[in-house]
């Protein structure tokens, strides 16, 4: 039970990855971005040799399709899977293993990609692209949060109709540099989604302002 969403920004360059899970920690899973590279996020049935194995690819060069071609030729719970990639071109990957179970699916926009599996229904993903969408010049960090809350807000995740709370939640942004621009987490809390905005409201971010002019 997860839902993220994985996006490039045209203006700046700048990776990001926003998610919301029913388990706990999902931000140790902190190899799903990489500054100069690209973007792999994977989960469902969750192998963290994933997207190490895609993002190394992508580092060489490889498309996100040829990625996931090489992880659908050596991977038997592939079906298992899910996954969203995106390079340095903003050339977008998705997969949803047809073995997960309901409901599963994702929705592409431009330079993004919105996913989700145990989901409250399609609306999810449409909820998290939808929010992505809504201001299209707000910054990465904004538009990854603003989707995520619009996941929950469409229902987010549910198991036999039942809801199911967002317990961890994560926010992280790659520009060039080694590190992390914005890495922040929430973990084993009720309304994570909620505190994740609390924290993000309390964030200094003036490290991640761009001149664009």
């Amino acid at each position: 039970m997860t839902y993220s969403i994985v996006a490039r920004c045209p203006r700046t360059g700048r990776f990001g990855v926003g998610t919301a899970t029913f388990s706990i920690a999902c931000g140790r899973r902190n190899e799903s971005v990489r500054a100069n590279v690209g973007i792999s996020k994977s989960q469902a049935f969750y192998d963290r040799a994933t997207d190490p194995l895609v993002l190394n690819l992508l580092a060489q060069g490889y498309t996100p399709q040829y990625a996931l071609g090489v992880l659908e030729a050596q991977d038997p719970d592939f079906q298992y899977r899910q996954l969203g990639i995106i390079d340095r071109a903003g050339t977008i990957g998705v997969h949803t293993g047809r073995d997960i179970g309901p409901w599963a699916g994702h929705a592409i926009g431009p330079q993004c990609v919105a996913f989700g599996n145990g989901l409250a229904g399609p609306q999810v993903v449409e909820g998290i692209l939808g929010g992505f969408m809504a201001e299209p010049d707000a910054a990465l960090e904004d538009r990854l949060l603003r989707a995520i809350e619009g996941g929950r807000d469409a229902g987010g995740q549910a198991s036999n109709g039942q809801p199911r709370p967002e317990r961890s939640a994560w926010l992280c942004v790659v520009d060039r540099g080694e590190h992390p621009l914005l890495d922040l987490r929430v973990d084993l809390h009720d309304r994570a989604v909620s505190q994740l905005r609390r924290v993000f409201e309390a964030c200094d971010r003036g490290h991640l302002r761009v001149d664009t002019r």
